[in-house]
This record gives structure tokens, C-alpha cells and sequence, in this order.
């Protein structure tokens, strides 16, 4: 079984949890850097306290130690308590000053020359102190202060070097900071990207559902189920749009049995008109009178017109309320378009149409049934809107993916505010039709029925080629599977 990860089931909670991880690594990047500026601004403080406090303890070191040098001197010389005073107090002084300097001695691990700078400090004044009758004895006494002042100016040294260590840890500590940074940025910037396209698909593709079922709806491709799946407010929204789509589908078999109801109930008084109208020009119930003959003839001729309505309203409803199994064959098209042809021969003749066929003999798969029914509607529209001694095209060939057959005429043609609208069912443009039946304006919305049921589809063209209306069918070839294919809205 499948693992499935915990997700939010709301849209509000998805949009949260998603800012949450894009926000949470940039939050952690800047704490981080705070965190690291404020370290290394202590340690650059710290470092700049101790330099300049090194930098004044050596001064005074030095300076205690000239000053014990020059009482020393004067002690040879003098050789008094006030001067034996003074070279004591001095002694003290650079105790003090190398006991003030402890910290940074420990820290440059220089405890040793400190020790020994101290201890010579000791021995020095030792051998000093004592009067000093033998200026040998004293200058010997006096040298002892060049080693001194050699190992305090080491020191001093040995401290500086500790100082530029310090700073030179600080930098390196810098770059270091400023390398995780750029590394910081260099991942969060993609890993940011990544989670903002993830989650924008998590959103996007329930969205994207809803629109297609929309886009269904709208097709009035009731049939198919409407199924979103993704955050529950967007699930719940997709189970409104399946209940939208069931009641449209209700109000749609509810009008086609009205259709079907009406047609049926208005033929029946009808078929009465007409019998009695063949009656009484046939002379049954008596002779009639030119005028009386005149009247019935145009009972008859309207009777005809209103039969033809009503079998093209039973023809229109059966093609949208019945679910038939699309039935693919193999079958010539050159001889199926003949066959219309010859159907309609007498109307092409009563209208003096010249009729020009360009049909190589290709074998095609497709519902022969079908494919008669889309071509008789093209071919009767033709019929209508051509004037006398104009001529109708019928021509096909075979494409890479299937069959393109073509269907113009040398009428006017239709006028483009009507074009988007001339495959919807009852509609009828305001162009003025020949022939003696008018239309009911559902042949166009036939044929296209017919060709989605194909997955292909009907188009108008506009190629310039013919100064009337230009439409071509597109009928895949590919093969379909074992299982039966439903007709669409079926």
C-alpha cells in the first residue's frame, strides 16, 4: 500500500502550511546571521579592549622599568635611605604591572618570561640595595638590567603577536560567516523556488479541474462525471459542480421528452390536416373551385412544411436523449458519398446545381451511419444557400492521421458575426434560405455531434477558395479499442 503524507485538508490551511516552509528556512537564515553578527561584533569589541589595554600595560611596563633603572643608578651614586626608598617603591610597581598584565600573559602563555622578568627585577635590586663600595661590584649590578629590559620588550612583543593572532581569528571567523551566508543563499534561493512550484501545483491542479469541468459544462458535456480532488473546500466545491452537472442533465432529458412528447402529440392532428387536405384536392368530397384549389394548395404546401418540422425536432431529440454505441467499420467513402449525392439528386436538380465530386475510392474506419447523416446535413445546407447554376463541392483525402472530407458551396456565405454561433442547435442566421422547407437550424448542430462522437471535429474555413460556406470534417484513423466506444452526450 501506497504512503501517503499528511497534508492540510483546506485550501486556508495548504496556503498556511506552505508560507510556514518557505518562510521558516529564511526566518532560521536570518536568525542566524543576527546571531552571527552579534558574536562577531562582541569578539571584534573584545579583541579592540584588550589591544588598546595591551598596548598601555607594555607602555607602563616599559616605564617602570626605565624608572627602576634610573633610581638604581642614582642609588649607586647616592647610596641613601631616600634613594633605597624609591628603588623598593619602583619594585613594587613592576610587580604590580606584571601582576595587572596576568590575563594577557596567561593568554599568550608567556608565564614563564614573566616569571623570569620578575625574578631578574629581584635579583638585581638585591645586588643593588647592599652599599657598594667597589664601583666593579656596582656596575655589574647595574648590567643586569640589559637581559631585563631585553625580556620585557620580548614580552611586549610576545603580547602584540598574541593581539594580531586575536585579529587574525577575527577575520577568518568574517569570511567564515560570510561563506556559510553566501551557502545559505545559494540553497535557500532553489529550495524556495522548489516549495513555492510545489505548493502552487497543490493548488493549481484542483483549480485547474474546476475550469475544465467548467469548461464541460459549458460544451453541455453532461455525461462525464466532474471529480476534483485536493484540499476538502475545493472537493466540496467540485461535488456542487457534479450536482450542477446532474441537474443540468435532468432539465436537458426534460426538455428532450417535451420534444419528443410535443412532436409526437402535434402529428397525430397533422397527419388529419393533411389527409384532408389530399381529399379535397383530389376531388373526393367534389370538385373544387381554382380559388378553393389555390387555398388547399397552400394548406398542403404548409402542411408539408410543418411535417418537415416536426420529423426535424423527433430527429434532433433522438440524437440527444439516445445512447448508442458508436459502431466503427471499414468502408468505402468515394461509394458512401455517391450514395448521398443520388439521395439528393432531384433537389440538386430542381435547383439547377451542378455538383462536382473529387472522391478517390480510400477505404476508411469510422460509423458509417454517422458519417452519412453529418454529410447529408452539409450537403442539404449547401443545397439551400446555393443560387441557381451555382455549384456545390464535395472532396476528401487522406491525412497522416486521418480522413479530411470537404463540403463548399458558391452561395453567399455566412456572415462572420454569425460564424461562432453556427453549430448551436436552433440557431438560424438571418440570411434567407432557398428550397421550399425552411430550417429548423439543428443540421449543423448534427453534424458536429456526429464528429465528436469520432473524437474529430468540424470546422469552418476561411481559405478564400470558395465564395460560399467551406466546412471540413476531420475523422481520425486510429484504431479503437475491443470495448464499444459511447457516442458523445450519449
Amino acid at each position: 500500500m501506497s504512503m501517503r503524507f499528511p497534508r492540510p485538508r483546506s485550501l486556508n490551511g495548504l496556503i498556511l502550511v506552505g508560507l510556514g516552509l518557505v518562510a521558516a528556512p529564511l526566518l532560521l537564515a536570518v536568525v542566524w546571521a543576527l546571531f552571527s553578527l552579534d558574536r562577531l561584533a562582541t569578539q571584534s569589541e573584545e579583541l579592540m579592549i584588550t589591544g588598546v589595554t595591551a598596548a598601555e600595560q607594555n607602555r607602563l611596563l616599559l616605564e617602570h622599568l626605565g624608572s627602576l633603572e634610573r633610581i638604581a643608578r642614582q642609588h649607586v651614586v647616592l647610596q641613601n635611605n631616600d634613594s633605597r626608598e624609591l628603588l623598593e617603591q619602583d619594585l613594587v610597581r613592576l610587580r604590580e604591572q606584571l601582576q595587572a598584565m596576568a590575563p594577557l600573559i596567561v593568554q599568550a602563555d608567556s608565564l614563564a618570561l614573566a616569571a623570569d622578568i620578575s625574578s631578574s627585577a629581584d635579583k638585581a635590586i638585591s645586588a643593588i640595595l647592599p652599599k657598594q663600595d667597589d664601583a666593579a661590584l656596582a656596575d655589574k649590578a647595574l648590567s643586569q638590567f640589559g637581559p631585563l629590559r631585553q625580556n620585557v620588550n620580548r614580552l611586549t612583543n610576545v603580547l602584540s603577536t598574541q593581539i594580531q593572532r586575536e585579529l587574525n581569528d577575527l577575520q577568518a571567523n568574517i569570511q567564515r560567516a560570510q561563506q556559510i551566508s553566501a551557502w545559505q543563499t545559494a540553497l535557500l534561493v532553489p529550495g524556495t523556488i522548489i516549495l513555492v512550484l510545489f505548493f502552487t501545483l497543490l493548488v493549481t491542479r484542483p483549480i485547474r479541474q474546476i475550469d475544465e469541468a467548467i469548461d464541460q459544462l459549458g460544451q453541455s458535456g453532461f455525461s462525464q462525471p466532474i471529480e476534483i480532488s485536493g484540499p476538502t473546500d475545493l472537493e466540496k466545491l467540485g461535488h456542487q459542480l457534479d450536482w450542477l452537472r446532474l441537474r443540468l442533465l435532468e432539465l436537458a432529458q426534460e426538455k428532450n421528452r417535451f420534444l419528443r412528447h410535443m412532436s409526437h402529440e402535434l402529428k397525430t392532428p397533422l397527419a388529419n390536416i393533411r389527409e384532408g387536405t389530399e381529399l379535397l384536392l383530389d376531388g373526393t368530397v367534389g370538385e373544387l373551385q381554382e380559388p378553393q384549389r389555390e387555398v388547399t394548395g397552400i394548406l398542403r404546401s404548409n402542411g408539408l412544411k410543418l411535417q418537415q418540422l416536426i420529423e426535424n425536432l423527433l430527429s434532433f431529440s433522438a440524437w440527444q436523449t439516445r445512447n448508442e454505441v458508436l459502431t466503427r467499420t471499414d468502408f468505402p467513402i468515394r461509394a458512401l458519398v455517391l450514395a448521398v449525392t443520388t439521395a439528393q439528386q432531384l433537389a440538386l436538380q430542381a435547383a439547377k446545381i451542378n455538383l462536382e465530386v473529387d472522391i478517390k475510392d480510400n477505404v476508411i474506419n469510422a460509423d458509417r451511419d454517422k458519417i452519412r447523416t453529418a454529410l447529408d446535413n452539409l450537403l442539404s445546407n449547401a443545397v439551400k444557400f446555393t443560387p441557381e447554376n451555382g455549384t456545390v463541392t464535395i472532396r476528401g483525402q487522406r491525412l497522416d492521421d486521418g480522413y479530411l472530407l470537404e463540403v463548399a458551396d458558391s452561395g453567399p456565405g455566412i456572415p462572420a458575426d454569425e460564424q461562432p454561433r453556427i453549430f448551436e442547435a436552433f440557431f438560424q442566421g438571418k440570411r434567407e434560405q432557398g428550397g421550399q422547407v425552411a430550417g429548423t437550424g439543428i443540421g449543423l448542430s448534427v453534424v458536429l455531434e456526429c464528429m465528436q462522437a469520432h473524437d474529430g471535429n468540424v470546422e469552418l474555413a476561411d481559405t478564400g477558395e470558395f465564395t460560399g460556406a467551406h466546412f471540413r470534417l476531420f475523422i481520425p484513423q486510429q484504431r479503437m479499442e475491443l470495448s464499444p466506444r459511447m457516442a458523445a452526450n450519449g
